[in-house]
């Protein structure tokens, strides 16, 4: 998506005077016990616009998958990149959604002038960048790559899954639920587990 002053946000008058390229940038999987954390950057197509984007909280499983599908194919570029379960346990939580975000925008095929991230913070990056709260609501490109990170985290939970099959990560995608929290009391944690987060800790305590 290109951008020129001024863009135009509910929420926002950012003096954004550079034309150039704009991506948006989303995470999933902060909050999970288990699984990577996931960002994706996206550079939207103003010529070929995507309809029905919105924070992929907001859309049902199956609207997401088709909209994955959709801005993969006409999206001018994107990119999936990910923090490891390793890398969370010496980064925290914060840095290694930081991490993921830098990863996202570096490997974005098209260096884009500008990067807003949805959300307060921002990672370390050498391209101008804004943080957007509720961006994932209020721009388009933010949308398209809260639904890539969505996705995508949603089928490494799969792949989760079938390996380890006693913790149901099919169903309750890494989030400590009761379900999950009985299955790490009765096995203890799976190396796909983040070792530092307070449940899992303590059912290593409790083998």
């Amino acid at each position: 998506m290109r951008f020129k002053k001024p863009l135009l946000l509910e929420q926002k008058t950012l003096n954004w005077d550079t034309d150039g390229l704009m991506a948006g940038v989303d995470e999933a999987g902060r909050g999970p016990l288990a699984g990577p954390v996931v960002a994706a950057a996206v550079i939207l197509d103003d010529l070929n616009p995507i309809r029905g984007l919105n924070d992929s909280k907001k859309l049902t499983a199956k609207r997401r998958e088709a909209l994955f599908d959709e801005i993969r194919a006409r999206a001018l570029c994107f990119a999936i990149a990910q923090a490891s379960e390793q890398e969370i346990d010496q980064l925290n939580i914060l840095q290694a959604t930081m991490l993921a975000m830098k990863r996202a925008v570096e490997a974005l095929r098209l260096p884009p002038k500008l990067v807003l991230v949805d959300g307060n913070r921002l990672p370390t990056l050498s391209i101008r960048a804004e943080a957007i709260v509720q961006g994932d609501a209020l721009v388009p490109a933010i949308s398209a790559a809260s639904i890539l990170a969505k996705v995508h985290r949603d089928r490494l939970c799969e792949a989760m899954h079938q390996r380890h099959p006693m913790y149901g990560f099919d169903q309750h995608k890494g989030y400590g639920t009761a379900q999950h929290l009985a299955a790490l009391q009765a096995h203890g944690p799976a190396d796909c587990h983040r070792m530092t987060f307070a449940p899992v800790a303590r059912s290593v305590r409790c083998i």
